[in-house]
């Protein structure tokens, strides 16, 4: 379904975006695991993912927050391949904390990754994924980004900035049939969520109205059908996977 497309996910070995980048492998797309900290896990992803499907995929360092250094990333990306067709922007960090002890450094860390590299992607991708004649941008927000949630602030704005940058993009990218989407993930089981308390993780699963945590794998599919032609006729639209948290 996506044969000889070129696929970026950001923030690519580890958890969903892992997930993410095993079923676009799978679909048979190219794919680029970008990552910033962990190069044995990411080059060792990568090599799995060439092995099992046939496809090409090679591991990229890159600090999505900086400017330059997503520029270096993006342009690496063409230089290798050629085009690209497909971007996840999944890269994402939390340091939570109620406002009232929350410091500038724990906001801007949070804004910087998750908003601003978002941005910073977007930015540098623009013109390639313009110009290749199938393009995707698939962006990872969050449900804190619609609903929030206590002790996130941080997190909750910089996830509710992706919804307007990926609503702004559909409209900017439209002419050109590239279309934009986010995903808003619910509980989803990653290494990221298996640190918080026990005691959090119970009273989490009590609103959680089919009674699980979500896995990776069911944000990934989402990902692969926005990735896919099925899904040409949408963009700038958000779709909640949080097995009915928010209901």
């Amino acid at each position: 379904m996506l044969k000889d497309k070129v696929a970026l996910v950001t923030g690519g070995s580890t958890g969903i975006g892992k997930a993410i980048a095993t079923y676009l492998a799978s679909l048979g797309a190219n794919v680029v695991i970008n990552y910033f900290v962990g190069p044995e896990e990411a080059n060792k992803v990568a090599k799995e993912l060439s092995d099992t499907y046939n496809i090409k995929s090679l591991a990229i360092h890159a600090d999505v927050s900086n400017y330059e250094s997503a520029e270096k990333l993006i342009k690496e990306v063409v230089d290798t391949f050629g085009k690209l067709n497909i971007v996840v922007n999944n890269a994402g960090i939390t340091d939570d904390a109620l406002i009232l002890r929350m410091n500038e450094t724990q906001f801007d860390r949070v804004i910087n990754t998750n908003l601003k590299g978002v941005f910073n992607i977007c930015k540098h991708a623009a013109r390639p994924l313009l110009k290749s004649g199938y393009g995707r941008v698939i962006n990872i927000a969050s449900v804190i980004g619609r609903y929030g949630n206590v002790g996130q602030v941080n997190y909750g704005a910089s996830k509710a900035g992706v919804i307007g940058i990926t609503k702004t993009l559909a409209k900017e990218f439209a002419s050109r049939e590239v279309t934009v989407n986010a995903i808003a993930p619910g509980f989803i089981e990653t290494p990221m969520t298996q640190k918080l308390p026990p005691e959090i993780k119970e009273e989490m699963l009590k609103h959680i109205g089919l009674g699980k945590y979500g896995k990776p794998e069911d944000i990934a599919y989402l990902v692969g059908f926005l990735a896919s032609p099925l899904a040409s006729y949408i963009t700038g639209v958000v779709i909640d996977v949080d097995g009915g948290l928010t209901i």
